[in-house]
């Protein structure tokens, strides 16, 4: 089965092929593909954990006088590991491979570019100590200082720009749909916006006033996981799920019996959220994007974790600051 997606819309989009793929990939460390791991017709595979650990270690590294010149970064070398909010259940962004543990993908990747900027070293494994995040807790990690950052396809709003940092975008979503894979009446947002539809979705999510604007007939059940919206989904409890267009596709890829549909109706730029109390977080970060993002290892990265799954080339990197409340 072969499966392309294009960047603003996942029609039809299913999972089996894309996670047999992924999960090939994922299941050992070998530099080469096997011949019979499943290819879909973008002609590109996801990274082997061997070519994600080589990626990461060619990113660049930040001089001794860059870190210590700022306190942010040098408590984080004190440290000796980058502590990142996020999950390890999104196929695509941030997955955990259970045979070798290890999390990996194009949030982890940003993340663990990140830790490698600032702390060097040739051990992949050791840069990053994620703590799980949910929509209700990532702000307050930030906040009480469980974490450095949160890289977890973490869209910049003004209301959360009020209560953390944002260093970015380093890249941009939108809000879509995604239904169980045997539904033919629900193409658009336009089918949700009646009294007898039910969507679902994540609670204080960008999703929310997405659908009270473009769906506002249209029932809402909040859940405080994407796992549990996914399940409301699969068990017919909900009619479709509205969210980010990036978890929704991540989510095709898990569960053959779901797909995106429709273009996405919204945008929603992906932030890296840091502690509004030392500015220096912010810039440093930024600096570190305009790094990647000018020397190609953004889209090394973008090509080896969603460029399978998405047809086209590369996007141009999001222009840093561009948006409101980063």
């Amino acid at each position: 089965m072969s499966i392309t997606f294009s960047r603003r819309g996942l029609l039809g989009l299913t999972g089996a092929a894309g996670a047999a793929a992924l999960l090939s990939a994922c299941s050992g460390n070998n530099s080469s593909l096997p011949e019979s791991t499943p290819t879909n017709s973008t002609g590109r595979q996801p990274f082997t954990l061997d070519q994600y650990d080589a990626l990461i270690k060619s990113g660049p590294v930040a001089d001794a006088s860059t870190v210590s010149g700022n306190s942010w970064a040098q408590a984080i070398k004190n440290h000796g590991v980058l502590k990142r909010g996020g999950t390890d259940t999104g196929a695509i962004f941030s997955l955990r491979d259970p045979v070798t543990n290890r999390v990996k993908g194009f949030d982890a990747g940003i993340a663990d570019l990140l830790a490698h900027y600032i702390l060097g070293g040739t051990d992949v494994s050791k840069l990053t100590e994620l703590s799980q995040t949910t929509v209700d807790t990532r702000e307050t990690m930030i906040q009480n200082g469980t974490v450095d950052v949160v890289v977890a396809t973490y869209s910049i709003t003004p209301a959360r720009a009020q209560k953390v940092a944002f260093a970015g975008p380093y890249f941009i979503s939108g809000t879509s749909i995604q239904v169980k894979k045997d539904n033919t009446s629900i193409n658009s947002y336009n089918d949700l916006n009646s009294e007898d539809k039910k969507v679902t979705t994540e609670t204080n999510s960008t999703a929310i006033p997405a659908i009270a604007k473009f769906m506002p007939k249209a029932q809402t059940v909040l859940f405080t996981e994407n796992d549990a919206c996914v399940a409301a989904l699969r068990q017919g409890r909900a009619d479709a799920y509205v969210l980010d267009q990036s978890i929704l596709l991540s989510n095709a890829v898990s569960y053959d019996d779901l797909k995106v549909v429709g273009e996405p109706f919204t945008t929603d730029p992906y932030g890296i959220g840091v502690t509004n109390s030392d500015a220096g977080a912010k810039t440093f970060v930024n600096d570190f994007l305009e790094k990647i993002f000018s020397d190609s290892t953004w889209k090394k990265l973008y090509d080896g974790t969603v460029g399978p799954y998405v047809a086209g080339e590369a996007p141009t990197p999001p222009k840093i600051g561009s948006v409101e409340g980063s």
